[in-house]
Formats: structure tokens, sequence, C-alpha cells
């Protein structure tokens, strides 16, 4: 019997010590119930008496002469508690489970009312120049309508085409954000040279509208740095826009460049330098309420009074503006009051280009002491007239690869006004046939479409480049398609491409390519 009662003893001491780490695990458990002193109190102090009832049950073990009933009593209270402490762990589990399926089904909610309010607002949206191109494609076909008619009806359903291709340009380029595919290209750019160029972008259409527009450099002691020039336009042009839009006839717009600092790595290497910069982009337009102030990088949201002025927007704009300035490690906020304009500051820090050189801002044509109404360089391209190429391409031939009827149609118009020979290939092995069975000089490039039957772009182009005649695998190839993402370009490089014009066909973007 003796023996029996020191197996209880022992067995109901271990359970106890089993009991006092399985509660403390509860304890770490539930962190998040322990907001106040006085929760934690309340969670510490059962471990507390767990710890005093087996100090009593070691003292009544070790120094008492505990019969049968003592040491029942003792293993049943371990026991009790072990059933307790398994019950509190259950309790949480279901409530943690419960919790996470609550949330999962928040998320699912709020994904599904994003979702209702992106197709709504996709539905507006597309509806709203496709009705414009629609309506005005109908006026323009009636029988009594003049020149003039048609000729404002066509200029209206270019705006509204133009306006569509640049929704859906943004909804692309929000997915390729959220998916986390878009990544920086990081080149050796020039500052003064993208201020220049957006000066020249805007220039026209501000003095149209009668808006003062200035473009400013300030403080400009290194222009030459490495950032991805591509997307730092794609966010002053969104800004720039957006002013322009915003703003009415007979108010000011104004962007300034200032280099805020110098600096150099923990080593103090010379070769390690990089530039901090402030872009502001200021109007005195229509401005906002603090309320759409503090969501206007949300992505579909527009102020209404935006929509009563009865100016179209996307709605995505700000948005990836914000998606891009944080990739680039930058900051962005905004200063806006209604009625009286709205100001953005854009900081960034990029490496520069030729930070060895203290001087490297040789073209800039800008010192502190210049002030800041000056140009913002010296080689600073200046307002450019259209340019429009010579139609020198009489006696040409290209090979035109295109499956969609409509697609060829519009590129053979194109193409034969401005002098060119065309034969047409349906799909990419067609091509291919045609220019291994050609002889050399036949063709003077190819344009490819890159979605097609058969055989895609990409394999006809390689095939192509593996003929064994050296002058027919060399011919110009040049993609028309509409694949538009980097990594598509990339590609059609990697193949054997030798450039890249993007769907909707831009007359002069193709015939500046075929000229090259």
């Amino acid at each position: 019997m003796t023996v029996f009662i020191d197996i209880m003893i022992v067995a109901g001491a271990l359970l106890m010590v089993y009991n006092i780490l399985r509660y403390y695990r509860f304890i770490q458990k539930i962190k998040w119930m322990q907001d106040n002193r006085r929760d934690r109190v309340v969670v510490f102090l059962p471990l507390i008496l767990l710890i005093m009832f087996l100090a009593g049950y070691l003292l009544v073990a070790f120094l008492g002469k505990p019969d049968l009933i003592i040491a029942g009593i003792l293993l049943g209270g371990s026991i009790f508690v072990f059933i307790i402490t398994g019950l509190l762990h259950f309790i949480i589990d279901r409530v943690n489970r419960d919790t996470k399926l609550e949330q999962a089904l928040e998320e699912a909610r709020r994904a599904s009312k994003a979702k209702t309010t992106f197709l709504s607002n996709m539905s507006h949206d597309i509806r709203t120049p496709m009705n414009a191109i629609i309506g005005y494609t109908q006026l323009a076909k009636r029988e009594d309508a003049s020149q003039g008619e048609v000729e404002e009806y066509l200029d209206k359903i270019d705006a509204s085409s133009q306006y569509l291709l640049e929704l859906i340009n943004d909804i692309l380029e929000m997915s390729r954000i959220e998916s986390g595919k878009m990544e920086l290209e990081n080149v050796e750019t020039s500052l003064c040279l993208i201020m220049s160029h957006l000066r020249n972008m805007f220039s026209q259409q501000m003095k149209d509208k009668n808006i003062d527009f200035t473009v400013e450099g300030v403080n400009l002691k290194d222009t030459r740095v490495v950032c991805d020039e591509h997307r730092l336009n794609r966010v002053l042009i969104n800004l720039v826009s957006n002013a322009y839009k915003f703003t009415p006839e007979g108010g000011h717009v104004s962007v300034t460049l200032t280099q805020t600092d110098r600096t150099s790595g923990e080593d103090r290497d010379k070769q390690n330098l990089t530039g901090t910069y402030e872009f502001r982009v200021r109007d005195d337009g229509i401005g906002m309420s603090p309320e759409f102030a503090e969501k206007i990088f949300e992505a579909f949201e527009r102020e209404r009074n935006s929509t009563d002025s009865g100016i179209q927007g996307t709605g995505l704009g700000m948005s990836i503006t914000k998606s891009i300035v944080d990739m680039m490690d930058g900051t962005i906020k905004i200063n806006t009051e209604p009625n009286r304009g709205s100001e953005f500051v854009i900081t960034l820090c990029f490496p520069l280009a030729d930070s060895g050189s203290p001087t490297a801002d040789t073209d800039a044509g800008m010192s502190e002491d210049e002030g800041v109404r000056k140009d913002i360089c010296k080689d600073a391209d200046p307002v450019a007239e259209p340019h429009h190429p010579p139609k020198g391409f009489v006696g040409k031939r290209l090979l035109l690869t295109e499956d969609n009827e409509i697609n060829r149609e519009i590129a053979l118009i194109i193409l034969k006004e401005e002098g060119f020979d065309l034969d047409v290939a349906e799909n990419g092995k067609i091509a291919v046939d045609m220019i291994a069975s050609s002889e050399p000089g036949q063709y003077d490039a190819v344009l490819m479409d890159i979605q097609m039957p058969v055989m895609n772009g990409y394999d006809a182009t390689a095939a192509i480049r593996a003929l064994p005649d050296p002058a027919l695998a060399g011919i110009p190839v040049i993609a028309m398609t509409a694949n538009a993402f980097q990594e598509d370009i990339q590609r059609e490089h990697e193949v054997g491409m030798n450039a890249h014009v993007t769907k909707p066909i831009n007359v002069q973007e193709l015939i500046s390519v075929l000229s090259s």
C-alpha cells in the first residue's frame, strides 16, 4: 500500500509540474488579451496559485505522512487542474479559429465590395468614351453631315479613344503594381532633360488654356542621376496633367525641382554620392477637401466636385503615382484647400551618375545665385514643333504579319499612304515561309504581331533568325503589338526583334521607327 501511495504522490507532483508549464504556454497564447496591468494580474494569478499548490503538494509528500485518501485528493487535484487547463486551451483555440474565420469573412466581404466597386467604375469609365465613339461615329455616317461636322466628330472620337486607351493603360499598370510584377529599371538619367521634356509636353496645352506654366530648377548641383526615367516621367506627367485639368483658364501651374542635399556613404567614398531632390507641382485650381485629400492615393477615388465640373479621370493616376514613389523609397505629400489650389511635394534620393566629379552639374546652367526663374539646363531641348517625317518610302517593301483583319486594314492604309509596298502574312508560320522563299533585299523589314495562331511572333522571329542565309536571317523585324509591358519588350529583344511599336498604332511613332 505504501508503494501505491508513493506512486500516486509522484504522479500527482509530475502532473502538477506539467500543468504549470501548460498554463504558462496558455498565457503566451493569449498575449493579445493582456492590454494593461490589470489584465496581466488576472492572467498570471492562477499561475501563482498553481505554483503554491505544487509547493504545498511537495510539503505534504515529503514532510507529512499522507495516507491513501490524502494521496487521492492530491492526485485528483492535479487531474482536475489538467482538465481545466485543457479546457482553457480548447476554448482559446476555438476563439482564435472563429476570429480568423471572421477576419477571413471580413476580408472576403471587402474584396467583394472592392470588386463590385471596381466593376461599377469600369462599367462607367469604359462606357463613357465608348458612348462618345459610337455616337459620333453614327453622326459622322449621316448623309447630311457636312465635311466640317465630320471632322469635328472625328476629333471627338479621337479624344475619346485616347481617354479609353489611357484608362486601359492605367488598369494594366495597377494590375502589375498589385501583383508585384513591376520593377524599377534604373539607368543614367538627366533630370534637367526630364524637366525640359515635361515643359515641352505641356507648354502648348497650357498656352491654349491660357494657363501660366513655369518649370524651374533650384540649387541643381547634380543633374545626372541613376533612376527609372520612365517611371519618374510617369509620376510627373500624372501630377502636371491633373494640375492642368483642375486649373481654370487664366490660372497658374508651376513645377519646381530643388536639390536639397548631397551626401556620401558611411565610408565617405566620393564614388558613393547620392542626391536628395524635391519635386513640387503647384496649381491654383479647384483644390480638394481635407476628407478627399486623405484618400486621394486610393484607387478609383475622385472628388465629387471634379465630376460635377465635367472633368474626366480614371481615378487611378494618383494611386499609381504613390506606388511608384514608394517603390523609389521616396515620399509624397499634398497641401490643398478647396478653391485655393493644390501642391504635391515629392522627395526622392538618387545615386549620382558621375558622383566622383564635384562638377557633375556643368550642364545644368543653374547656380544658387542665378535664381529660380532660369531655364532648367543649357542642353535642354527647346519647345519643339511637331515632327513630320518626309514620305520617302516609295519602293520600300514590308511584310506585314497580322492575323486580325481590321488591324491589317488599318496598317495597310497607313503604310501605303507613306509610299510602302506591302505583302501580308496572316500568322507567323506564313511569314517565316515567305521570308525563307524570298530573295535577299526583297523585303526591307517585317512588321510582326505577337499573339497569332499557328505560330506566334516570338517563335516566328526566332525561326527567321535561324535561317541559313545570313541576309535573310538579318532582316529587321519590328514588333507591332498590343503587348506593351517591359518584360514583353525584353523578350522581343531576346528573340532578335529590332524595335517595338505599341498598338493602337501611333502613326508618327511607327514612321519614326521605320525611318531609323
